[in-house]
């Protein structure tokens, strides 16, 4: 009987894994995660604080001070702020932009529902029109500007003038009459600003359960019973963004003014944003513009906490 001797098996050595690097043996697996992430938003948060947050503090700093220019500022405490909050101009500024931002706010919702009921649904076609309705938002707004310009045309033949005539209505002067400039502009912001909380509201709507509206349906509720009691309560959490989103907007409304009026005439659509613009860099008067903006930051502040409390108390 023979006896086969096996040849000893050969151990092939299998690369050992990398070491991990000092900071990470130090380190919890949660923390490295957390570590990892801040060193991915390192670069986007250099970029806020040179550009977004230094310059704030600085805006906070020159609100009390008398800026001159290669002459040193000088302290001059709240009286900027006394300038913002008593100053005629200023006083008329914050009307004309708290009715520009309740009536573009009110009315690109209003609007935005209304165009998300019409096109909401799985159709094939609906996507063209959905691209269709939404480019108003995207569009520069020098040429949404140029657009309303020539619709405003204050000529009896001007496009709007036009179809006023069909109607037995005479022409209006839009933009150049002081009864109807800030209204005008406020009309182009809700064209502008509806098709975005369109948007909004058609993804609000696909989260509603389909079965609801059979439900109600089968029990003979209408079409604006079923809206009402359905689709408005499912869309609360909707409205609250919106409501946020556009108030803001609205707060510091600037292009479309600057580009079709620039405040006037006579001042009758000059906003917040468009006088500390020309208080700054016109008027170089840098102190009661700075004061001015940072007047605007705390009421927008204040409206998103506002709303954000209304919410949480609804939800409890």
């Amino acid at each position: 009987m023979t006896t086969t001797l096996r040849e000893p098996a050969v151990r092939r050595h299998e690369p050992r894994p990398p070491a991990p690097a000092a900071w990470r043996r130090r380190l919890p697996a949660r923390l490295q995660g957390y570590a990892i992430a801040w060193l991915f938003l390192l670069p986007a948060l250099l970029l806020f604080t040179v550009f977004k947050f230094v310059p704030m503090v600085r805006a906070v700093e020159m609100s009390f001070h008398e800026v001159r220019p290669y002459l040193g500022d000088r302290w001059v405490g709240m009286d900027n702020y006394r300038e913002v909050v008593t100053d005629e101009a200023f006083l008329s500024a914050i009307w004309h932009t708290i009715v520009l931002a309740v009536g573009q706010t009110g009315g690109s919702i209003v609007l935005g529902l209304a165009l998300a009921l019409l096109v909401e649904g799985t159709a094939r076609h609906l996507w063209f029109v959905r691209t269709a309705m939404f480019l108003p938002t995207v569009a520069a707004m020098a040429v949404v500007a140029e657009l309303w310009r020539i619709l405003y045309y204050p000529g009896s033949d001007g496009a709007l003038n036009s179809i006023l005539g069909w109607v037995g209505l005479g022409p209006s002067q839009f933009l150049n009459s002081e009864d109807t400039s800030l209204w005008s502009v406020m009309a182009v912001g809700i064209w502008r600003g509806a098709p975005y909380d369109m948007m909004i509201f058609i993804a609000g709507l696909a989260g509603v359960d389909r079965t609801l509206y059979e439900a109600a349906a089968a029990d003979g509720a209408g079409p604006w019973r079923r809206l009402w009691h359905i689709a408005i309560p499912a869309l609360r959490p909707v409205f609250a963004i919106l409501f946020t989103l556009a108030a803001i907007r609205g707060l510091r409304v600037f292009t479309e003014i600057f580009l079709l009026t620039n405040g006037g005439p006579n001042g009758s659509t000059e906003v917040l944003m468009t006088l500390i613009y020309k208080l700054g860099l016109e008027r170089n008067e840098l102190g009661i513009a700075a004061a001015g903006s940072m007047v605007l930051l705390l009421a927008t502040v204040v409206l998103t906490l506002a709303v954000q409390f209304a919410r949480r108390r609804e939800a409890r």
